[in-house]
Parts: C-alpha cells; structure tokens; sequence
C-alpha cells in the first residue's frame, strides 16, 4: 500500500469509529478489536494488502513510537488519580504491581522453562515482557476521569501505571544472563543496586517532585500573566523532562511519567484546597477536580481570578492532549499488529496466552490480594482484566534490539504478538458485559438495605 492509501485506509477507520461510537460502546467489541481485525484483513496472511517491514528499523521504530505512547499514557493515568496516599486504592495498586507481577513472571517463566525448553535467561524474557498490565488499552476498565473513585478501575489503573515500570528490572537482568563472559556476583549486584532500588525509588522521586514542582511553577506564572492560552506545552514539557532525566541518571522513566502525573495532581489538589471556601458566581467551590469547574469551549471568555482557575486549565488541557495522542499512537500500533500477527501466529504463543491469561493471570492476582478487604467478586474480575498491550510491544522492541539470544527472534516476536493479540480480542470481547453486569449487581446491592 502506498502512503496515500495507507492515509485513505486511516481516515476511513476514524471517521467509522467516530460514527459508530455510540454503538460500540455499547456492543461487545471494542475501538481496539476493529482496528486489529482490520489489520488482520489487509495483512499478509489473508489480503496481502500490507507487506511486513523488511528492515530491522522497524524494531527501532516500534521501540520509540510505543515508548512515545506509554509516557504520554502514564502521565496521563497518574493524573486522573485524585487520590490521598492514605487511599487504599495505592496499597492494592502496589500489591498488584509488585507481588502479583513478580508471581505472574514466576508463572510465565517455568512455562517457557520446563514447558517449553527454553534457555532460564530467555524464558525470564518472555515473562518480564508479558507479565506487565496495559495503560493504554485498558480503557474501558480504567478511571475515567479524576472524580472516579471506583476501587476496580483505581485499583486497575494504578497497577497499570506502576508495573511497566516494575517489570523492566526483569528484562534487565534476563538480557545481562544472555550477555557473553558475564560475572554473576557483578551483575546481580548492580541489577539489584541499579535496576531495582535506584530505577524504582529514583522514578518516583525525579517524577513526583518534577510533577508537582514544575507544575507548581507554571501554574503560578500563568496566573500572574493571566494567561489562558493552551497549556498543552507545559505538560509536554512535564512529561519529556521528567523521562529524560530519569533515563540520563538510570532510573525508571516509566515510573518518573507516572509520578509526574501524581505531582502534577497534588498541585491541583493544593490549589483547590486553598481556593475551597471561596465565591464563584455566588456559589462555594466544592471540593472537586478545577478541571471539573471550567467550560473547555468558553477559554475567550474566561477568568483567571484565583488560582483555581488557572490550574484547571492547565489540567483539562494535559488531559486533552495526552488522551489524543495516547488513542492515535495506540490504534495505529494495534493496526500494525494485526498486520503483523497472522505471518508468525501459532499454537505456541497461543498456549502461552492462555495459561497466562486464564490462569497465572488471575492466581497471582488472588494470591498478592489475600488479607485484603476486597470482595472476592472485586479481586476475580481485577484477576481477569489483565490486559496486554503496548507495554509488552515496546519490552519486545527493547530486547529484540539490545541483545536478546537464546533462540530465534521471530519465534520471540510471534508469541509476544499473539499474546498481545488474544488479549485485545478476548478482553474486548468480554470488558462490557462484565462491567455491565457489575454495575447492575452493585445497584441491587445498593437498593437491598433499603428495602429492608
């Protein structure tokens, strides 16, 4: 296909999806599922319509776009989480994004170790690149915007914001067990010292106070300017600097862009909390998201008389502009796999879905999450909702192009691929009747009391 048609083929996917929402909200298939089934369609392995890369640029390319997609995504998710660090909504994120990653990766690992025959190094691989949750794809059964205090989605959303940074460590120490002539005591020390405690503790760090102070400053210079002009810059500027910084000194850049959101959101919280008790159009500000308190479509007409105001510009605007970026890169990434999927699917990458997705999925999840007060119902459906995605596409490009050995590299990509591929079509298939059926079980539960 020429760009022309590829830019065709595009417009035409937008403008069908933006005019079937209403009904594919609705429906048992998600914006996700079309796209890949689309790319399915003029892939390879059925039209021949889209040919497969063939330089290994394209492994350089998926890296960066997918990297693109996942800073932009988890700064996005850190800041719909309006949240007290008291919330138990973090202690459960936190079970899931490190004990019950650390059981899946075991799970996958002995799979592709003892089930597969696999080399140790390159079945912790497979593990470390499949085992982290998606931000990006996990939409439906995330927090929807920052008043969303439902604990499935604030539970789902904040493991999905930790654990690509968490997982990485174990990609890390696979592709240094795969490197030539290798000192063991070296190497686990510096992974220990380095990839774990620096990489996790020196992201939430450099994140967190990047977030909240250089959000902080701009907020306060914009109000002083009285300035409402588009504040997209600035988170950008958030984003990218956090990440670079974290990366320069060695510390996790995913987990920095997910902290960065968090601080960005403490600082709306500061300013609401100051501007509380105040008078808007006779009215007290209630204690509600600022980006709650504007009119997007009235920027000519606005105020910036406190501080409120001005930081729910800049919020509303950082969500606008990350939640755009973030569906573009993700739905054109999920058309390439579906063109991708069909030349290396097979059976094998489909057993490793299944028995990650049906089994070591939700027993790990059940497991990290004994002791808690959570509904069993609540801990079942987190269990399920594990969705693959573009963090485990952008895990893949990384070994593929730092040396990952062992065995051949398509056999690697092709079960990467098929997981990611059942996850979208499974989840997406399954992500609105669950939740439907949630929602109708939590309103007659709500309705029980009182009637009684």
């Amino acid at each position: 296909m020429t760009p022309l048609w590829w830019l065709v083929l595009t417009g035409t996917l937008l403008l069908a999806t933006s005019f079937l929402s209403g009904w594919i909200h609705r429906g048992p298939v998600t914006t996700f599922s079309i796209y890949l089934v689309v790319g399915v369609l003029i892939g390879p392995g059925v039209m021949g319509l889209a040919a497969l890369p063939s330089s290994p640029d394209h492994i350089r390319w998926l890296h960066l776009a997918t990297e693109a997609a996942l800073v932009v995504s988890l700064f996005v998710t850190g800041l719909k989480l309006r949240l007290p660090f008291r919330d138990p909504g973090w202690r459960m994120a936190v079970r899931l994004a490190l004990p019950a990653m650390l059981i899946t990766a075991s799970g996958v690992t002995a799979v592709a170790y003892f089930g597969m025959g696999w080399p140790f190094a390159a079945a912790l691989a497979l593990a470390a690149v499949v085992s982290p949750t998606d931000p990006v794809l996990a939409s439906l059964v995330s927090v929807d915007d920052a008043r969303d205090d439902d604990a499935l989605r604030v539970a789902l959303s904040g493991e999905a914001g930790l654990n690509d940074g968490t997982a990485l460590p174990l990609l890390f120490l696979a592709l240094a067990l795969m490197s030539p002539g290798m000192d063991m005591p070296d190497v686990i020390a510096h992974w220990l010292t380095v990839d774990v405690l620096w990489g996790l503790i020196g992201g939430l760090l450099i994140g967190f106070i990047g977030g909240w102070g250089l959000g902080s400053v701009g907020i306060h210079l914009r109000h002083a300017a009285r300035d409402v002009a588009p504040s997209d810059f600035l988170a950008l500027g958030i984003m990218v600097v956090v990440y670079a910084v974290s990366q320069l000194v060695e510390a996790s850049g995913f987990i920095a862009a997910f902290a960065a959101g968090v601080g960005l959101r403490r600082v709306e919280w500061q300013v609401s909390d100051k501007v509380g008790s105040s008078k808007v159009e006779g009215e007290a500000l209630p204690d509600e998201p600022a980006e709650m308190r504007i009119n997007p479509n009235d920027r000519a007409q606005a105020s910036v008389d406190h501080p409120g105001e001005t930081v729910g510009w800049v919020v509303s605007d950082a969500l606008s502009f990350g939640e755009t970026i973030e569906r573009l890169i993700a739905v054109s990434l999920v058309l390439a796999v579906g063109v991708a999927v069909v030349p290396v699917f097979g059976w094998q990458g489909v057993a490793v879905a299944a028995v990650l997705l049906l089994v070591i999925r939700p027993m790990s999840v059940w497991l990290a999450t004994i002791g808690c007060k959570a509904p069993w119902q609540r801990r079942l459906l987190i269990g399920w909702f594990g969705i693959r995605g573009l963090g485990s596409l952008n895990y893949m490009a990384f070994a593929v192009g730092h040396g990952f050995t062992g065995l051949p590299a398509r056999t690697f990509e092709g079960i990467v691929l098929t997981v990611v591929a059942v996850s979208v079509v499974i989840h997406g298939i399954s992500v609105t009747p669950l939740m439907q059926w949630r929602a109708r079980a939590m309103k007659a539960a709500r309705r029980e009391p009182s009637q009684g």
